[in-house]
C-alpha cells in the first residue's frame, strides 16, 4: 500500500467500480481488475489474492440486492452453494500443482460457443422453461466443476453458471443471473480461504477496491433486474468473447 500513490489509488476503486457493475450484470469483472492490479506492481500472487477479495464485496452486494428482490430461490440454493464451495476449495488447493496452460487453450473456445449460445438460443428469454436436469445432479455434474475451475484458474465463470443454469435449470435469464451472483460469491469466498491462509492478500487494498466493487454490483443488479435479458444477453456476449480473446493473446 505504501508504494500505491493517491492518483493511483483513486484509479483503482474507479477500475473496480466499473468492474463490479460489469460482474453483477455478465460475470467477467476480473478482466478488467486483475490487469490494474497487476499494472499497479502487484505480484501475479497478491493479485490474484486480493482479487477474490474485492469481487467478494461485488458479488456480496450483487446477491443482497438480488436476494432482496425475490430473484433467488432460498430452497434450491442449498446443494448448489455445497457443491461450489467444495469445488472452488479443491481448484485453489490444487493450483499449485497443476499446469494450468490446458485450460487456457480450451476455455476459449468453449467461451465463443457460449457466446453464440446466448445470441441465437430461444432459451434466453426473462421467461422461465422446463428444467433438463435435476438439482442434485446439477450441483454434482455442473456447479462441482465450475466452482473448481474457478479456484483453479477462474475467467468466465459466471458465463459458465448462467449458461448452465439457462439451459439445463430452465430459469429466467434474470433469476439465472440472480443465482450466479450468490454461486460466485461462494467460489471467491472458499478461494480467498486458501490465498487468506497462504498470506497472499493484500487486505487495505483489497477492502477498498471492495469498497468501490459493492457500489458498482448494486448499479449492475439494479440493471439487471430493470432491464432482464434486454441488457443481460448482450453483455453476456461481449463478456464471453472479451475473455476468449484475452485468453487466446496470452
Amino acid at each position: 500500500m505504501e508504494s500505491i500513490s493517491l492518483e493511483l489509488l483513486v484509479f483503482l476503486v474507479a477500475v473496480a467500480t466499473l468492474a463490479g457493475a460489469v460482474d453483477a450484470i455478465a460475470g467477467g469483472g476480473g478482466l478488467i481488475t486483475l490487469p490494474a492490479l497487476l499494472w499497479a506492481g502487484l505480484p501475479p500472487v497478491q493479485a490474484l489474492a486480493t482479487n477474490k477479495l474485492q469481487g467478494s464485496f461485488g458479488t456480496l452486494s450483487a446477491s443482497l440486492h438480488f436476494l432482496a428482490r425475490g430473484h433467488v430461490l432460498h430452497r434450491q440454493l442449498g446443494p448448489l452453494v455445497l457443491a461450489t464451495f467444495s469445488g472452488a476449495l479443491a481448484g485453489a488447493l490444487m493450483v499449485q500443482h497443476l499446469d494450468n496452460d490446458l485450460l487456457r487453450r480450451v476455455i476459449p473456445l468453449l467461451l465463443i460457443l457460449f457466446a453464440l449460445y446466448f445470441l441465437f438460443s430461444p432459451r434466453i428469454s426473462d421467461e422461465d422453461a422446463s428444467a433438463r436436469m435435476s438439482l442434485s445432479w446439477f450441483s454434482l455434474a455442473l456447479c462441482f466443476p465450475i466452482g473448481f475451475y474457478d479456484g483453479f484458474f477462474g475467467p468466465g465463470t459466471g458465463s459458465f453458471f448462467v449458461m448452465a443454469i439457462v439451459a439445463l435449470l430452465g430459469y429466467n435469464l434474470t433469476r439465472a443471473t440472480a443465482t450466479t451472483k450468490v454461486l460466485n460469491l461462494t467460489s471467491n469466498l472458499s478461494a480467498l480461504l486458501c490465498f487468506a491462509l497462504g498470506g497472499h492478500v493484500v487486505w487495505q487494498l483489497g477492502v477498498l477496491l471492495g469498497l468501490g466493487q459493492a457500489a458498482g454490483a448494486w448499479l449492475g443488479a439494479h440493471l439487471a433486474i430493470r432491464h432482464g435479458a434486454a441488457v443481460i444477453r448482450p453483455v453476456l456476449v461481449l463478456i464471453s468473447m472479451a475473455v476468449s480473446i484475452k485468453l487466446l493473446l496470452t
